[in-house]
């Protein structure tokens, strides 16, 4: 039998038990690989009950070698080829209309095969669960879907992007799974897919463990971003200093003091009026 492993920092475990699946972090790790839970959200989200996933992956990256890649927190995959991104969004401005659209192009960019043809491209659906009703409209959801607009029709390229207000409590099957997304407790929850999977990372040793080396690299990843911010802070200190020091001499222009440490131009002139 599993035991929780020693020495696991109690803000550890105390955390653990405050995570939601509206949660960037805990929403991915109850997702991955999770086909019974993913064809629930869906089936719910557009009202399909014949919806079939079979097959569900997270943190997929996908790079660009022309520019910014992208990574998607769950792809999902129903038995018609159609794919599924699935994103949750607690600030809203990372749910902008601009991030929808580049979702939606790179979920293009991986599907396609050099020659094949335009249409051999998946239906799609970028989906975001945001925390708040960005539209303030009081909808649940928000369907987002191109259209021909002198012949009131729609354009029907086969993509779709989906937002569904998380401010939602309704007494509704969407409303119900909405309460789930913000429930800290798995007994609360309305559906036992989600609380099955809920419980097993928050009560269960070996889920624990999981959730817990999480958190471990997740940590480590941090401090290693402040010691390269540290690191970056004393050289732009000691190019400072250095131009200080050269301008105190008195041997060198202004711009070529910039050009030695690397300084903006304006930043070294402000040094030498001081």
């Amino acid at each position: 039998m599993s035991i929780i492993k020693k020495n696991v920092p109690a803000e550890y475990l105390a955390l653990i038990q405050k995570l939601r699946l509206i949660d960037d972090t805990f929403f991915n790790v109850c997702f991955d690989n999770n086909i019974e839970g993913m064809q629930l959200l869906l089936r719910i989200f557009l009202d399909r009950d014949d919806l079939v996933v079979k097959r569900v992956v997270t943190q997929q990256s996908v790079d660009n070698l022309y520019g910014r890649g992208v990574r998607f927190d769950v792809i999902a995959e129903d038995s018609e080829g159609k794919l599924y991104d699935c994103e949750v969004q607690r600030a809203n401005e990372g749910a902008a209309a601009r991030r929808a659209r580049y979702n939606s192009s790179m979920m293009d960019t991986r599907e396609l095969e050099k020659s094949a043809k335009f249409s051999a491209l998946p239906e799609t659906w970028v989906i975001f669960i945001t925390e708040n009703d960005i539209y303030r409209a009081g909808h649940p959801l928000y369907h987002v879907e191109r259209v021909i607009q002198e012949l009131q029709r729609p354009f029907d390229d086969g993509a779709h992007i989906l937002y569904v207000n998380g401010a939602n409590r309704e007494d509704t099957p969407l409303g119900r799974l909405m309460q789930d997304f913000f429930c800290e407790r798995a007994e609360q929850m309305h559906y036992k897919e989600l609380a099955k999977r809920a419980s097993y990372f928050k009560a269960e040793a070996e889920g624990v463990n999981t959730m817990c080396e999480l958190m471990e690299k997740f940590g480590e990843k941090k401090m290693e971003e402040g010691r390269a911010e540290g690191r970056a802070e004393g050289r732009l200190e000691s190019a400072r200093a250095t131009a200080l020091a050269l301008i105190s001499l008195g041997k060198l222009t202004i711009s070529q003091i910039a050009a030695a440490t690397q300084l903006p131009l304006e930043e070294v002139e402000q040094m030498a009026r001081a």
